[in-house]
């Protein structure tokens, strides 16, 4: 049986559980696989820490390049995270003509075309199926179980922290700032939790999930992100009471010659299966013009499910080496470069719920409504929640039919300067 050797860089959460699980499973996946997969190197900063499980002797190091350069090593497992010294490893890696395994959505995300440009050069694979979902296979239902079908949309929840805080803001009514203090005891969420509150973790997964889709890849400065930080308890209460419930979402689509790409909080129907992946969980919805609706559900993070599709990575490759093939280093090519384009955030049309604090004076809902309807927009529902406020004014909360994006917000800037809000109106994306 043929022997392939594996070096991981990073020896953190995910990398410790990729050891682990190489280790403990060392025999089953060769049965599986027929190859023999064989833990060979472990670099990290700090190799003296009880991870919980013993490696071999002589497995780890400090040196990092010792790993690449080490010829009894075949596939490089980055695991260090960023875009500093990861990127350099991962190149320095391809350009050594090792395979490499990946679970980095944002050097994915930022620096994909050159590191995908590498692997071709040197014709070695890269996998990254860790990059987006965790323990969910979305990398590989798009690269190989849809990858007949034309994809005409992709909805996911894909950061389990966002996902957890909006749940408990839901089921016990508590503020954000209260619900995101819990999840840090926790460890759901960083000590700068911003990455995750802010949609940037998500939108780096929704340009990884494009390049996939479509063949195109925006840049992240290129997207627009909205975040959960600044959601208002009140607002996941008035959509509950409308039968809608709000998740951070992910929208991966293609209309036309146009790919949409975006990051938002989005009222959901309660009987829409997305509206169900509650706490740290993650999903995914793709639908294809052949196999319609599929959807895929787990553990979007941690050690376990995340190192779980790393070391399954790690299989597929070594079964590649043993034939001596290689599958995915073209798996991402830049094909509809020129052909597609991004579509621009002001053209993407929805559904929107929209609350107002209106000024009490006759015919303030008038106005609202009147100027909604010169624009194109149309109003489904209406509803005024609660009575007047102390500085008199009251809440009305509206939801629209579909309406075009730039439309709407012409019309909530002509509303505001008309004298009949006391405060800004609250825009979110219904699906």
């Amino acid at each position: 049986m043929k022997q392939i050797g594996v070096g991981i860089l990073g020896f953190g959460t995910v990398g410790a559980g990729v050891a682990e699980g190489l280790i403990k499973h060392r025999d089953v996946m060769s049965k599986r696989l027929n190859v023999d997969i064989v833990l060979k190197k472990i670099a990290d900063l700090d190799i003296t820490t009880d991870r919980g499980f013993s490696v071999p002797d002589g497995v780890l190091t400090t040196d990092a390049s010792s790993v690449i350069a080490d010829e009894s090593v075949q596939i490089v497992v980055e695991t260090i995270g960023g875009t500093g010294i990861a990127k350099k490893l991962v190149l320095d890696a391809l350009n050594a003509k090792k395979c490499v395994v990946t679970a980095n959505k944002k050097l994915l995300a930022e620096y994909g075309r050159e590191i995908f440009d590498t692997a071709v050069q040197n014709n070695v694979d890269i996998y990254f199926g860790a990059s987006v979902g965790g323990g969910i296979p979305i990398i590989r239902v798009l690269r190989e179980g849809l990858a007949g079908n034309d994809i005409e949309s992709i909805h996911g929840i894909l950061n389990g922290t966002c996902n957890y805080i909006l749940t408990r803001m839901e089921n016990e009514g508590l503020p954000f700032d209260e619900v995101l203090a819990d999840a840090q005891k926790l460890g759901y969420a960083e000590a700068d939790p911003s990455l995750d509150i802010d949609g940037f973790d998500t939108a780096h997964k929704a340009c990884i999930l494009s390049a996939l889709a479509y063949g195109f890849q925006p840049t992240l400065d290129q997207v627009q992100v909205e975040g959960i930080r600044n959601l208002s308890g009140t607002d996941v209460k008035y959509a509950a009471e409308f039968g809608y419930r709000i998740k951070l979402l992910a929208c991966v689509a293609k209309d036309g010659d146009e790919v949409e790409v975006g990051v938002h909080p989005t009222l959901i129907p309660f009987t829409h299966m997305l509206a169900n992946v509650n706490d740290a969980f993650n999903a995914a919805m793709v639908k294809g013009d052949m196999s319609d609706y599929t959807m895929y559900y787990g553990r979007g993070a941690g050690r376990a499910p995340t190192a779980s599709t790393v070391v399954g990575d790690i299989g597929d490759i070594a079964r590649n080496l043993a034939h001596n093939e290689t599958r995915y280093a073209r798996a991402v090519p830049s094909y509809a470069e020129g052909t597609v384009k991004l579509r621009a955030a002001g053209d993407i049309s929805s559904r929107f719920y929209l609350r107002f604090m209106l000024e009490d004076k006759p015919g303030a809902f008038g106005t609202v409504a009147s100027t909604l309807g010169r624009h194109g927009v149309s109003i489904e529902a209406a509803s005024q929640k609660g009575p007047a406020n102390a500085d008199s004014s009251m809440t009305v909360v509206v939801l629209t039919h579909k309406a075009k994006s730039s439309d709407l917000d012409e019309a909530l800037e002509e509303i505001k300067s008309s004298g009949v809000v006391a405060a800004d109106p609250v825009k979110l994306r219904m699906i």
